[in-house]
């Protein structure tokens, strides 16, 4: 199993102010970008030795990546990166692509001056992104800008568990992969909080839908290659 000190070198120490914000934000780069791979144990007092900080905002970076489930904790036996397998991946973008056509719509109703800011900045900063776990991130924030601008919490809430959870190395590692995709969402984006800003519920509704879908699409090649392993 990999160790986790190769990608700390150089780090530094966290500076004191927000120091568990700063560690669950190194962290969290590090599983997203695939350094700390599926299955490496993170021990709290390497991590701590490593970051220059207490062992305390450490399990506290822990837990709260335990609760977006890109890290897993087991009883006496501490925190490993969660290993999503295709299936648990397939699964969520299922269920978004059911959920989020109907989060645009409702948005399209709903929103304010204030969310459209939001999703322009956040379709900005996307473009602007320079690596793929900041352009990432932006994507995910202007998918979860639309669905507070709907107006339920309750979809708020389940859309960054649906988020959260699918994310990690494996959706970074399939879009990375994949030609263009940054700038192709961010121009999907745009339409869709165009449809957003001029009222248009059933456009957005229908671009959403189409999105969601072609993130769907990156997965069918590994599909039909575990479909076709398991029928061996």
């Amino acid at each position: 199993m990999r160790s986790i000190s190769d990608p700390f070198k150089g780090a530094g120490p966290i500076p004191s102010h927000s120091v568990a914000d700063l560690a669950y934000e190194r962290i969290r780069g590090l599983v997203l970008s695939g350094e700390l791979e599926p299955g490496t144990r993170l021990g709290q007092v390497e991590l701590a030795g490593r970051l220059g900080i207490s062992r305390t905002p450490v399990r506290e970076a822990l837990r709260r990546l335990g609760g977006e489930g890109l890290v897993e904790g087991h009883s006496n036996r501490g925190f490993r990166v969660a290993d999503l397998g295709l299936s648990a991946v397939l699964r969520r973008l299922e269920v978004r692509e059911i959920l989020e056509p109907g989060i645009a719509r409702l948005a399209a109703e709903r929103r304010t001056e204030g969310h459209l800011e939001q999703l322009q900045g956040s379709i900005e900063h996307e473009r602007r992104a320079r690596g793929g776990v900041e352009a990432h991130d932006a994507s995910r924030d202007f998918h979860v800008t639309l669905a507070r601008a709907s107006g339920n919490e309750e979809i708020v809430r389940i859309l960054e568990s649906l988020w959260l959870v699918e994310v990690g190395r494996r959706l970074l590692s399939r879009r990375t992969a994949v030609s263009d995709w940054q700038s192709e969402d961010v121009e999907e984006h745009r339409e869709i909080a165009a449809a957003v800003a001029e009222g248009r519920a059933e456009d957005a509704g229908h671009l959403m839908a189409e999105h969601v879908r072609r993130a769907v699409q990156h997965w069918e090649p590994e599909q039909r290659g575990t479909d076709s392993t398991r029928d061996r």
